[in-house]
């Protein structure tokens, strides 16, 4: 699906009535800049009864090169055996989020993602080509549920199950489709189109300056989707730490830890021969992140209460079930406003 600019319209619309609801409802809490985890981890800290946290979360993931297994390959070597290679990808996500505690002990959250994601690639002839996809991606809801609190040591359950309100009928044309919009392989779909159950464990620890802590999550599909495949589960382990060098700014350092199986059963309108993106057989990967991030806190004023955060890192290990394209960066920025 091309981007338009009525998606674009519809896009700055969003963001900017987000931003405004951030501003105006209820009356600010102060914010420290290392009390919460850094910006890349979601669902990481629970909110006393009553308060309301918004945020808003922009990620960028950059993938330019191809590897199989633990080796990186040459785009030649995978037209050997395919008569296209993706050659890079770029992925931007949106990600709305409001956080909420009805009762002491529990607070619920809502994420919203709006994504748009564009592939390059190369035939055997030498012809190069885009395909692109944009739109919501699927819905998520979770319950953190306080286990243990005390002296500067928290732990919490995550409780989730995202919604398969992403669409897996992206569409696009090709040098080969005549001129017709085909379906779009694995990476490109917005969505699972399963329910997934979203499980986790985050621990928090801090003593004056100092914070740190550690997240295990994991996506689990609960059904097949109506294109005849689930998409793999995935696992991740995240560990941060994190320093303030004023009652306003902290520096993060976090790695994070994600493996991902392959797909089951397959999408009929893919042929696994033309493009190792829509084999089902070559989505499994793992990585290893490092990433490293800055946090302000607005110290007063009529902004008081926000928290404005940014993270990027690379990857210092990365192994797929290719041939496939390697992640090369990551980075998010984010801003947070808690009011009660």
């Amino acid at each position: 699906m091309k981007t338009n600019n009525t998606g674009a319209c519809g896009m700055r619309v969003l963001l900017g009535g987000f931003l405004v609801l951030m501003m105006v409802a209820g009356e600010a809490l102060a914010a420290h800049p290392g009390e919460h985890a850094p910006i890349g981890v979601m669902g990481d800290h629970t909110h006393d009864e009553g308060e309301w946290m918004f945020s808003y979360r922009y990620m960028r993931m950059g993938m330019n090169g191809l590897r199989d297994d633990a080796e990186r390959i040459s785009r030649r070597r995978v037209l050997d055996d395919f008569p296209v290679t993706p050659t890079s990808m770029d992925m931007e996500m949106h990600m709305f989020g409001a956080m909420y505690a009805p009762i002491e002990g529990l607070t619920v959250m809502l994420m919203i993602p709006y994504a748009l994601v564009e592939m390059e690639h190369r035939t055997r002839m030498g012809v190069m080509f885009a395909t692109k996809a944009e739109g919501i991606g699927d819905v998520r809801a979770t319950a953190l549920v306080d286990l243990y609190k005390s002296h500067g040591h928290s732990v919490h359950a995550n409780i989730g199950l995202s919604f398969p309100t992403g669409s897996l009928a992206e569409t696009d044309r090709t040098p080969a489709s005549g001129g017709a919009k085909v379906r779009l392989p694995y990476p490109m779909q917005l969505g699972s189109g399963t329910f997934d159950f979203l499980p986790g464990l985050t621990y928090n620890g801090h003593d004056d300056a100092i914070s740190w802590g550690a997240q295990a999550r994991g996506e689990i599909r609960l059904n097949e989707n109506h294109a005849d495949y689930t998409r793999g589960n995935e696992y991740a382990l995240t560990a941060w730490g994190a320093y303030e060098l004023t009652d306003s700014v902290s520096l993060s350092l976090r790695s994070e830890w994600q493996h991902e199986l392959n797909i089951r059963g397959r999408d009929a309108s893919l042929n696994p021969q033309v493009i190792p993106t829509a084999d089902p057989g070559r989505r499994a990967a793992m990585r290893l992140d490092l990433l490293a991030g800055v946090n302000f806190a607005v110290p007063g004023g009529v902004l008081e209460g926000i928290r404005i955060a940014i993270e990027g890192g690379l990857p210092v290990y990365q192994r797929l079930d290719g041939p496939g394209l390697e992640t090369d960066w990551i980075a998010t920025f984010g801003i947070q406003y808690a009011i009660e």
